[in-house]
């Protein structure tokens, strides 16, 4: 069984025990979460595609931990103009852990 979640602004296919590293979420850690958006759910050859969430869809998750990513750095560099300009990004993010999927016809 799987589905696709919608968070962040981004879309993830999970199912039960993946563990996912998310947008930050503003809960502790060991924490029970669900996620409501929910845009499709399949169980073998049984599938639900909602319109645009699915009735009474839900993915449960735990917080497992929380963090900030490798720095990318930017740099922007103009030649011979004696310009350039350094600057660095950390992304915060979330681990989750799916712990169960549910649908209402499934």
């Amino acid at each position: 069984m799987y589905a696709v979640m919608k968070t962040g602004g981004k879309q993830y296919k999970v199912s039960e025990g993946d563990v996912l590293r998310v947008e930050k979420l503003f809960a502790n850690e060991g924490d029970s979460i669900e996620f409501n958006e929910v845009l499709l759910v399949a169980d073998g050859d049984k599938i639900e595609v909602g319109s645009p969430k699915v009735d009474g869809g839900k993915v449960t998750a735990t917080i497992e931990a929380h963090g900030r990513a490798k720095k990318i750095k930017i740099i922007k560099f103009k030649r011979r103009k004696h310009h350039m300009k350094q600057m660095g990004h950390r992304q915060y993010y979330t681990d989750v852990k799916i712990t169960g999927i549910t649908a209402n016809n499934i």
